[in-house]
């Protein structure tokens, strides 16, 4: 059986059944046939970041592409500190 994948047009919309029409999750879940846990997450994903909730696969809130643009970055100047170290050490032995 292969995995279920939603859009973010049918995440928000479900939201929005619960949230404006006041339609219960259980009620919401017989009628959208999913499980109510997955809903009950799409309701406190959305309560907790309306504007960034469901980004979608791939792309990321921009949280989280600041963060792996330091983790990049961090990665970069490691290696560059790295060889330094090296060439210093190199020069070194040699000056003695």
């Amino acid at each position: 059986m292969q995995r279920r994948k939603f859009t973010r047009e049918f995440k928000l919309e479900a939201v929005r059944l619960i949230r404006e029409r006041g339609v219960t999750i259980a009620q919401a879940a017989r009628d959208l046939d999913i499980h109510e846990n997955l809903l009950r997450s799409w309701v406190k994903a959305f309560a907790a970041d309306p504007g960034h909730a469901f980004p979608g696969h791939g792309q990321m809130k921009p949280e989280q592409l600041e963060i792996e643009r330091l983790r990049r970055e961090v990665a970069k100047l490691k290696a560059e500190r790295d060889i330094l170290k090296k060439a210093a050490a190199y020069f070194a032995k040699d000056s003695i």
